[in-house]
């Protein structure tokens, strides 16, 4: 879990406000609360927990910073929440900012088994560029309408990431415990995760925590556009770069990359006499016979020899 920075509490107010009409502040009752979550808590009230929504406004900050960081450099995010409440808006904020999502069920392996799920992906998109192109059409109804059914089914569960061509550099989670197997997934190949974190849940696995109600679609549907916009700015931050083209010292820097490995071709490429010369290659063949003339020597001297 990231260290939180302290942020202008000008700047927060607004966002501060914006949190408590939506109801972000409404934790879980008491009896139900994880300690883990105390620092998030701000007060106990009838028997339910209040978060601190100014810690919730520097999280929100602080993951729209490093979203639009991770897209200014062309990195790619899973926006994931598949209960009923998240679904909906996490679809939308994801198409928003041309990002990817899954918001039907997590399919197990989607991070740890990539090669196979890359795989269905590709099938989904032939059969779908098939479809379209109308290579089905000599088919009778029923065959047509069971691929149908086939492509239907797999956008279900893969549609949302079906342009996606390599793993995702960052996820960004409705709900920790509902989605325990892709925080899971994503601890073991290095993806960080950000997350809304209710008072029932542990942040421990979570590299970003934004303490938040995560059982209302409001705060979920706020919180999830705005990291839409922080990816929007990022994407608009990358086109911005690839118009400038490379700088000075990345041009210097691949002209240098090229000459080492030209060198390197042509050395692997030469013989040893192209390499060293003539003269050093006869000096070498007579360090190598003094050598075999000391050993021969000293194993004629050996007092084993002898006996």
């Amino acid at each position: 879990m990231s260290e939180r920075k302290r942020i202008d509490r000008s700047k927060l107010k607004p966002v501060v406000l914006d949190l408590l009409k939506t109801g972000a502040h409404f934790g879980h009752a008491t009896h139900s609360w994880n300690p883990k979550m105390t620092p998030y808590i701000f007060t106990e009230k009838e028997g339910q927990h209040v978060i601190d929504l100014e810690i919730t406004a520097e999280s929100i900050f602080e993951t729209m910073k490093r979203v639009s960081d991770v897209v200014a450099k062309n990195g790619k995010i899973i926006f994931v929440g598949t209960k009923r409440q998240a679904v909906k808006s996490i679809e939308d904020a994801a198409k928003a900012c041309s990002q990817h999502y899954i918001n039907i069920r997590w399919l197990g392996g989607t991070l740890t088994n990539w090669q196979t799920i890359s795989e269905r992906i590709k099938y989904l998109n032939e059969r779908e560029a098939q479809f379209e192109a109308g290579e089905f059409n000599a088919l009778n109804k029923k065959e047509q309408l069971d691929i149908q059914k086939e492509i239907d089914k797999l956008n279900r569960r893969l549609g949302g990431i079906k342009e996606l061509t390599s793993l995702p550099d960052l996820l960004f989670v409705v709900d920790t415990q509902r989605e325990s197997l892709a925080i899971k997934e994503a601890a073991r190949v290095g993806i960080p995760v950000i997350a809304l974190v209710d008072t029932n849940c542990d942040p421990d696995p979570i590299d970003l925590v934004i303490p938040c109600n995560d059982d209302s679609h409001r705060p979920i549907r706020y919180i999830a556009s705005l990291v839409a916009s922080a990816a929007n700015e990022g994407r608009e931050r990358h086109l911005k770069d690839l118009a400038k083209g490379p700088s000075d010292e990345e041009i210097e820097a691949e002209v240098a990359r090229e000459y080492i490995d030209d060198i390197a071709e042509e050395v692997e490429a030469a013989d040893e006499e192209d390499l060293l010369g003539p003269g050093a290659l006869k000096l070498i063949a007579e360090m190598g016979d003094a050598e075999e003339t000391e050993t021969e020597a000293e194993t004629a001297a050996s007092p084993e020899d002898q006996t």
